[in-house]
Formats: C-alpha cells, sequence, structure tokens
C-alpha cells in the first residue's frame, strides 16, 4: 500500500477535485472538537483509484450521516466509496452472498446474521490486533470482542465484527420540575431505586409508567426490563449463557430476574393504571403521564429512542431528562448496560476493505456523526464534547462508565422465542400468570425446536 502526506489544506483541494466525494461537512482543522490529527494521520494511506462498495440497514436522513463521514474516508485517501442502505438489508446480503456478488462491506444491524454469515464462510476475520484495539479502545471492550466474535466455516472463532453507532437501553426518563417538587434524588443503585419507589407510593404518587402494547410485538418491552434485571443480577456469562439455551430459560436465576420485574410491574400501588393497565398500555402511550399535571407517574424506564413519542416541544434536560438504570451496590457485578448496535464486516477482503477498519479506529470517523444527530459510542479517544447535545453527551458518558454491555437478548434468541415466546410470556406474568409457569412455557417452546 502507498502513502502520501497531505496537510489539511491538501486534503480539502482533494475533496473538492474528486468528482465522488461529497463535500466535507466540517472542515478540517477549523473546530476544536475534532481530533484532526487523526485525520491527518490517516491521509498518508493512498487508495487512489480504489472503489469500496458498502451495503447496511440505513436509509433516508441516516444514509445522509453515514455518508457525511465517509466522505472524510474519501478525502483522506482518494478512494471512492459506494454505500447503499435497504429497508431488506437482511436479505439482500444474503442473497448477494449467495450469489458470489457481495460488497466489500456489509453493516449488520446485530450480531446474529453476522454470526451466520462467518459460520458459512462469507465475512473475513478482522485480525487478533483489531480484536486487541478493541479491548483497549472501547468502554468495556472485553464485551465488544466477544460480539463481534463468531466461529467461521470450520468452527475456528475470531472477531469478524468491528461494533460502530450503538443504541442504548439501560435508561430512565424523568421530569425534573416534578423530582425537584417532590424533593426526590436521582437513585445512584438498585437499591435507592426500589427505595425511591416505595417513597414515592407511600406520598400518595405513582412511581412508574409502565405499557407493554406494540400490535403484534406487545410485551417486547417487558424483555428488556427482564434482560436489564438479569444482566444486574447475574455476570455477563450467565446472561450469555441464558441467550444460548445454554442455561434454561426455567433456571431460578431467569425466574429471579423476571419477578424482579413483577416487583415493579405487578404492584398496583407503583404503576399508572394499577398493574391491569400494563399489558393494555401501548407502549408509544405510556411516557405520556410524565408530563401531565399533576403527574400520573414520575419515572418511565425506556430506550434512548423513546423521545420520538414525548409531547412535541418537550425540551431534552429541561421538560424531561434521564438517568442510568443502576446496578444493585450489593451484587458487585459493576455498571452492566444492555443495549443493541450495528457492526461492520468484510466480505471481500481487500487493502481498501482493511484501510476503511483501520479508518473506524480513528476518532474523526466517531466524531463526525456525534456532532449530528443519533450516534452514540463507546470509543474512549472519541471527543465527548463532539457531541451535538448535553443529552447525548450523557449517554454517551453511561457508555463510556460501562463495565459490562450486552446486546438485546431477545434480539439474539430465535425469533420463535425471542419475538414470540418471550414476548407473550411476559403478557401472561404481567397479568397474573407464576413466573416459573411462563419460563417453563418458553423452555418447552425452545426445546420443540431442537
Amino acid at each position: 500500500m502507498n502513502t502520501k502526506r497531505m496537510s489539511c489544506a491538501a486534503v480539502l483541494a482533494l475533496a473538492a477535485g474528486t468528482a465522488q466525494a461529497q463535500e466535507l461537512l466540517f472542515a478540517p482543522g477549523e473546530d476544536a472538537r475534532f481530533n484532526w490529527e487523526s485525520f491527518d494521520s490517516f491521509s498518508e494511506t493512498d487508495l487512489s483509484g480504489e472503489v469500496l462498495t458498502i451495503t447496511g440497514p440505513w436509509t433516508g436522513a441516516d444514509k445522509d450521516l453515514v455518508e457525511s463521514v465517509l466522505a472524510y474516508f474519501e478525502a483522506a485517501t482518494g478512494a471512492t466509496v459506494n454505500y447503499s442502505g435497504s429497508d431488506s438489508f437482511e436479505q439482500d446480503v444474503v442473497i448477494a452472498a449467495q450469489a458470489g456478488s457481495p460488497p466489500d462491506i456489509a453493516v449488520f444491524p446485530q450480531p446474529g446474521l453476522a454470526a451466520d454469515m462467518a459460520q458459512r464462510g462469507y465475512l473475513a476475520p478482522l485480525g487478533a490486533d483489531t480484536a486487541e484495539w478493541v479491548r483497549s479502545n472501547y468502554a468495556a471492550g472485553d464485551s465488544w470482542v466477544d460480539l463481534g466474535t463468531y466461529a467461521d466455516a470450520e468452527g475456528q472463532e475470531a472477531l469478524f465484527g468491528f461494533f460502530y453507532k450503538v443504541d442504548l437501553k439501560s435508561l430512565v426518563w424523568y421530569v425534573p420540575d416534578n423530582f425537584d417538587e417532590a424533593g426526590y434524588d436521582i437513585p445512584q443503585t438498585m437499591e435507592e431505586l426500589k427505595d425511591l419507589t416505595v417513597t414515592i407510593a407511600a406520598e400518595g404518587g405513582t412511581p412508574w409508567c409502565i405499557g407493554l402494547g406494540s400490535a403484534a410485538a406487545t410485551g417486547w418491552p417487558a424483555t428488556d426490563w427482564v434482560e436489564d434485571l438479569m444482566l444486574r443480577t447475574q455476570p455477563p456469562e450467565v446472561y450469555d449463557a441464558w441467550v444460548a439455551n445454554e442455561m434454561p430459560f426455567d433456571d431460578p436465576r431467569v425466574i429471579a430476574a423476571i419477578e424482579e420485574f413483577g416487583w415493579f410491574a405487578r404492584n398496583d400501588d407503583f404503576v399508572a393504571g394499577g398493574a391491569a393497565n400494563v399489558a393494555t398500555t401501548d407502549f408509544r402511550d405510556s411516557p405520556a403521564g410524565l408530563f401531565s399535571f399533576p403527574p400520573e407517574c414520575y419515572m418511565h424506564r425506556q430506550a434512548s429512542f423513546i423521545p420520538t413519542f414525548f409531547p412535541e416541544g418537550a425540551e431534552m434536560g429541561l421538560d424531561v431528562d434521564f438517568f442510568y438504570f443502576p446496578a444493585y451496590a450489593g451484587k458487585d457485578l459493576g455498571t452492566p448496560v444492555l443495549g443493541a448496535g450495528t457492526l461492520w464486516a468484510i466480505m471481500q477482503d481487500s487493502p481498501a476493505a482493511r484501510a476503511f477498519v483501520e479508518f473506524l479506529k480513528t476518532p474523526i470517523a466517531h466524531e463526525v456523526w456525534m456532532a449530528q444527530s443519533g450516534f452514540l459510542t463507546p470509543y474512549k479517544a472519541a471527543n465527548p464534547q463532539a457531541y451535538a447535545t448535553d443529552s447525548l453527551r450523557a449517554q454517551g458518558e453511561i457508555l463510556t462508565n460501562a463495565t459490562t454491555f450486552r446486546f438485546d437478548g431477545s434480539d439474539l434468541m430465535p425469533g420463535e422465542i425471542g419475538a414470540d415466546a418471550f414476548w407473550k410470556g411476559m403478557v401472561a406474568y404481567t397479568t397474573g400468570e407464576g413466573a416459573e409457569a411462563v419460563a417453563e412455557d418458553i423452555q418447552a417452546r425452545w426445546d420443540a425446536l431442537r
């Protein structure tokens, strides 16, 4: 691979003069939030004339956002990057691989399909050096290596996936004015969160709004609760064994996590509308009680996407805010985080594809998207001041403070379990069925798949 040395000015000239290159959104050297040194250093890589094809799930506004990042790779290296997004990515990428015409790089929205593609020989391993880089540079680095490591066609495990753009689920939403007026402090531990729940109810308020309704997907919000509580009551390796069904669903440790959810959701005094209302309230409507006067509830546990369903004009940090769904002080399990995220994998190996993975290791590759919207990263060297809002910055800090990260468990389970039996079982439990019976039914469904 040839090298070239370019100043920021020369890079800008190249970007302006290359027909395929998109205009750089942030001019190199002009904004102190960005690590321009990492961009300048990467500009030593010469890929002039190379074309890199990338396929992923991002369309619309997200396509524009990822292309704004890819423009910096083009400008630094002289390569042309052709990105195509698809709403049916999962089907399209399999068809392309089977036809012998895969993209150079694919962006997978979750590890399950990537693991299957690696086992079928469609992905190239990223190498031990990249695995070590992730361990050293990502918060909870071992977690990210584990999530991107799969068996190949010969059964040998290797790192195939590089995680980039993460979604956060371990959040509790609240209205600061309501907390201030009532004199409530942000709980720092699960013990304090439970004490606050009891206190709010004892003072005549309702602690929680919880809604499981989601048409054919009704029940999924409860699976997130259980997954978060598994990570707060058991070591991560137990969570992994549960998700893979190496430990049965009706193991007492899983039943205990379900009952922990029940402590919150099956108490009429703890949830808006009473426990019977939880299963029938649409998840999109469930946070509305935070904003009523007087408040119908004080807290709502949900992922980082939920502000989409807040009242129009609700200002983050003022009208509504969030805190980390805390861990138990007495269990010594660190600060686990539940979430999701996308991972990049090489499907056609080449110097350009390898160079792109190296580009993902630069702070600038993260900071450009951080400075816009909808992007979180566990990369410790990326400047948190690059985040576009205080809310994104605070969520990013939760990620970089995590000691363990685990992917949404139901998304990793077989569809008949994670997207059916688990959802339905949590509705049955929330409406009165026992946790043990629910767990036994889910395990029976899993056994029937074998």
